[in-house]
C-alpha cells in the first residue's frame, strides 16, 4: 500500500523558517518524481517546487526563498522554507510521480500559516 505523509507546517511569524517532510512507502522512492503543491483559501493547488533525480525546479514567487530536496536512502522529500510571507500561508501537500507512466499519489497536506 502506497502512503504518503507530509509533516512540518505550523504558524511561524513573517521573515521565519519551516522545513517540511514528505515521507512516502510502498514506492521504490528513487524512481519518482516529487513535488510540493501548496493550496490556499479559494485558490487553485499550484506548484511550489519539484525534484526529478537532481533536477529542480520552482514557482517565481519562491525562487530564492524554499529549498526542495530529497533522501532517496529515507524515501523523504524536503521543502526547506526560508523568509516566509503571509502570502505563502496555505495547505502544502506532496506529489509523488512515477516517471514511466505518470501514476501519481497525493499526501494529505499540512498546513502553513504565516501571521504575526
Amino acid at each position: 500500500q502506497v502512503q504518503v505523509v507530509e509533516s512540518g507546517g505550523d504558524l511561524v511569524q513573517p521573515g521565519g523558517s519551516l522545513r517540511l517532510s514528505c515521507a512516502a512507502s510502498g514506492i521504490i522512492f528513487s524512481i519518482y518524481a516529487m513535488g510540493w503543491y501548496r493550496q490556499a483559501p479559494g485558490s487553485q493547488r499550484e506548484l511550489v517546487a519539484a525534484i526529478t533525480g537532481g533536477i529542480t525546479n520552482y514557482a517565481d514567487s519562491v525562487k530564492g526563498r524554499f529549498t526542495i530536496s530529497r533522501d532517496n536512502g529515507k524515501n523523504t522529500v524536503y521543502l526547506q522554507m526560508n523568509s516566509l510571507k503571509p502570502e505563502d500561508t496555505a495547505v502544502y501537500y506532496c506529489k509523488a510521480v512515477r516517471l514511466p507512466d505518470s501514476t501519481s499519489y497525493w499526501g494529505q497536506g499540512t498546513q502553513v500559516t504565516v501571521s504575526s
